[in-house]
């Protein structure tokens, strides 16, 4: 059996942002280069980098979430340092600032 590929063919594309959003953890001097635990909606809780704020355009490590109202709450050796509710919009880098 012999096919030929004569001709093109239409490819579907898919336009429009991903619904993803993503998030930065940042901190001056104290928290920098430290890792600490995220918890969104109560869920399980994931661990992040934080950078130091001079740095984060360039070295700075983005943690994709879904996009829409978030609660978040970082904490650092089981210390409370962030506990908010947030609005996360699609394609958007929300920068967590960190004492």
């Amino acid at each position: 059996m012999a096919f030929c590929a004569c001709g093109s063919y239409p490819v579907a594309q898919q336009t429009g942002k991903e619904d993803t959003a993503y998030l930065l953890f940042v901190s001056p001097d104290q928290y920098a280069g430290e890792k600490v635990d995220v918890t969104l909606d109560g869920t399980e809780p994931f661990v992040a980098k934080v950078v130091k704020e001079k740095k984060s355009k360039r070295k700075g490590k983005a943690y994709a979430v879904r996009t829409g109202r978030r609660k978040i709450a970082v904490r650092h050796d089981g210390t409370l340092l962030y506990n908010k509710e947030i609005f996360i919009s699609s394609q958007e880098t929300k920068v967590i600032s960190l004492p």
